[in-house]
């Protein structure tokens, strides 16, 4: 099962888009500030990162950098989640490290294509496991 790193303070989108994603087969892990999310990474291995940007402690921007500056975890895919729908926003977040952008209220559909797009379906995955 493919684990998801959601980092996220608002306890309700947290419980909303984890709920979701567990749906969908994927194990989620929780973070609810930027530098939590970094130590959870580490510690954690997920295989992507869903990262709010504005975070208490550490910001997004920050904890991407900081993920994306560590051999560790350069390699984890990083999504940005992000209220700022402006394209300079977008462009702000791929240049902190970000791999894709998504805004907020999420659309799980497109989120999940984005997620798909960089390490698969939790779903789909364990199905093609199960056939091979």
């Amino acid at each position: 099962m493919q684990r998801i790193l959601l980092v996220e303070d608002n306890e309700m989108n947290r419980d909303m888009l984890s709920r979701r994603l567990a749906r969908k087969g994927y194990e989620v892990v929780l973070a609810v500030d930027g530098q939590s999310g970094v130590d959870m990474a580490l510690t954690q291995a997920p295989d992507l990162v869903l990262m709010d940007m504005s975070l208490p402690i550490l910001d997004g921007w920050e904890a991407t950098r900081r993920l994306k500056a560590d051999t560790a975890t350069r390699q984890i895919p990083v999504i940005a989640l992000t209220a700022h729908a402006m394209s300079s926003d977008r462009d702000k977040a791929l240049d902190a490290g970000c791999d894709d952008y998504d805004t907020k209220p999420i659309d799980l559909p497109r989120l999940l294509g984005k997620i798909q797009a960089l390490i698969g379906s939790g779903e789909l995955t364990s199905n093609m496991e199960a056939t091979a």
